[in-house]
């Protein structure tokens, strides 16, 4: 070990640990990508793909990111955004969740789409596009859909789990499996100009909140339909509260919902009420 270490350390600037290093040391020393990025991190060698993150996070922080694993949960217009800024962003790994398959429908919003992958699984495009971009993120490819009845073997592990379905039904059941297995949750959801996002820890019921005079069928994205910038913005505030939530930093949306119309530019907040159980604990 301390060969490679010497290796990358020597092969710094500033810093900065060069991609064309690390895949230098990935293939001298037989490691994967990922192992050399997080014994690089673990040394305070901040890898230069990551430059950027570097004023807001810290070595130790992106190494937190590094070990962490994030589930996704729908691979398609939410998810496909998600999945492509966790690994940019440097989540060591990905599980992507979805039984489906790219349609023509899928090609104005969905980012792992194009007329290439019609008829091919969402997961092995998020398989792909992930290896592409980042190949020191693991992604763990699960072509199923979630239910309570596979969601504990599926979310085994898992520091977060990133809600980017297109059901109420399976967005429940995703709830409930998180509260049981203490997993922190980010929900999300859009339909036309309009989306939502909320945080719901261990113990939390805001999704439940959220949802409690839901009848039966999908959500209103099946009514408003879905442009491509919608999925697009409500992703990316999901993914700053998944880095939140692993790096303990900010406030998070926590028993309260931010709203957002695209349309009017109007953002508002939702607040729920606290479980009593979680204010007698405090």
């Amino acid at each position: 070990m301390n060969n490679i270490r010497e290796f990358l350390q020597e092969r710094l600037t500033d810093g900065l640990l060069s991609w064309a290093a690390q895949k230098e040391a990935a293939e001298l020393f037989g490691w994967s990508y990922a192992a050399v990025e997080e014994l690089a991190l673990e040394n305070g060698m901040f890898p230069a793909r990551y430059q950027r993150n570097r004023n807001m996070i810290s070595v130790t922080e992106q190494l937190l990111l590094q070990r962490s694993k994030v589930a996704v949960i729908g691979c398609g217009g939410l998810g496909g955004y998600i999945i492509e800024e966790l690994a940019r962003l440097g989540i060591g790994g990905i599980v992507a969740i979805d039984p489906d398959i790219f349609e023509e429908h899928n090609l104005n919003r969905q980012l792992l789409s194009s007329p290439g992958a019609l008829g091919k699984a969402k997961v092995e495009a998020a398989l792909a596009r992930v290896n592409e971009v980042n190949p020191a993120v693991a992604v763990t490819p699960i072509w199923d859909a979630f239910c309570t009845a596979n969601g504990p073997e599926l979310l085994k592990g898992v520091t977060v789990a990133v809600d980017a379905l297109d059901s109420i039904a399976y967005r429940l059941e995703l709830a409930e499996t998180c509260t049981e297995l203490e997993i922190p949750m980010v929900h999300g959801a859009i339909g036309g100009w309009y989306g939502h996002v909320a945080t719901q820890l261990p113990g939390d019921t805001t999704v439940q909140s959220i949802y409690r005079n839901w009848v039966e069928g999908k959500g209103i994205e099946k009514q408003l339909g879905n442009p491509a910038f919608t999925p697009a913005v409500v992703a990316s505030l999901e993914v700053a509260e998944v880095c939140k939530i692993i790096l303990g930093k900010g406030e998070l949306l926590r028993n309260r919902k931010l709203s957002i119309d695209l349309l009017d530019m109007e953002i508002h907040e939702i607040r729920y009420v606290v479980p009593v159980e979680l204010v007698s604990a405090a």
